[in-house]
């Protein structure tokens, strides 16, 4: 599943999975004290992925006004689709609509989408009071368009990272509905055995009260089993350094090496692509 990368060093394969169930912790939620139930993932609403949108969020997505402020534009009849005056609120409008805004055109963004190898000691965050280095700074030149990043990763945690100007898609990507696959290539502080693994798989308490388990684990023995690769599609916070310390590790390193399908393929730390039609396509259907 996960090994070590280029710049890791070799191509090692894991040995064996640790999916099965066996003695020790069982298929019990790892924990101390009694049982509990996992509780289910938070999150808003399933969203909307149609490709028509509101009147009002066009227009606010073009950069002229707030949503509200368009919603009175409309309403004041300076609004036009396909040369019809909207007053209509709740109005929605397709991609190949005409919109004018007091006569002229209204021109969306196009929509990118730039993958990212992220490499250590930059942080998640559109800017930093600070004054630390950002993610934002090492795709800044990838497009004209303003792109956000999708979901996070610690400054400590190197590998994919996705930017996009789309909003449906970014939101569907950290929706919990969706259970989006994340794989991670994680060294330890110390030898790990198939008894934490089927713990990771049955599911830890973490800090917070909450529980999380891991979809596959699977131990790198040309490692001395201080390297483990983990597939979970969990959202949560800081949640694969999380999971360990739930079982006593500590994790020296942590690399994503695969996200949503996506992978590091020909892409090195530090380095951004914009994706192929195809991925997006893929991503948009998944």
């Amino acid at each position: 599943m996960a090994g070590r990368n280029k710049q890791s060093g070799g191509n090692k394969k894991p040995s064996r999975t640790s999916g099965e169930r066996g003695k020790g912790f069982g298929n019990k939620p790892y924990r101390k004290g009694e049982q509990a139930r996992f509780k289910k993932p938070k999150g808003d609403p399933m969203p909307s992925f149609s490709d028509e949108v509101r009147l009002n969020k066009f227009i606010a997505n073009a950069g002229i006004c707030s949503r509200r402020e368009a919603d009175v534009m409309i309403q004041t009849g300076i609004v036009e689709v396909n040369g019809k005056i909207i007053t209509e609120m709740g109005y929605k409008v397709k991609p190949s609509d005409e919109v004018r805004y007091d006569g002229s055109i209204i021109q969306t963004e196009k929509k990118q989408y730039v993958l990212l190898n992220k490499p250590k000691d930059f942080i998640t965050t559109m800017d930093d009071p600070m004054g630390r280095r950002t993610v934002l700074q090492l795709v800044q030149n990838a497009c004209k368009e303003r792109i956000y990043p999708v979901g996070r990763l610690d400054r400590n945690t190197t590998g994919l990272l996705l930017f996009t100007n789309d909003g449906d898609l970014a939101k569907k990507l950290t929706h919990p509905r969706y259970e989006v696959k994340k794989i991670y290539h994680v060294e330890l502080d110390k030898p790990i055995s198939g008894e934490h693994t089927r713990a990771l798989l049955t599911g830890v308490e973490l800090d917070d009260g909450d529980f999380v388990k891991a979809d596959k684990v699977e131990i790198i023995a040309e490692t001395r089993n201080r390297e483990v690769g983990v597939e979970l599609h969990s959202g949560k916070n800081r949640v694969v350094r999380r999971m360990f310390e739930a079982i006593g590790f500590k994790v020296t390193r942590l690399d994503r090496v695969k996200f949503a399908g996506l992978t590091k393929k020909d892409l090195p730390r530090g380095k951004w692509r914009h994706l192929t039609a195809k991925e997006v396509d893929f991503l948009r259907m998944g």
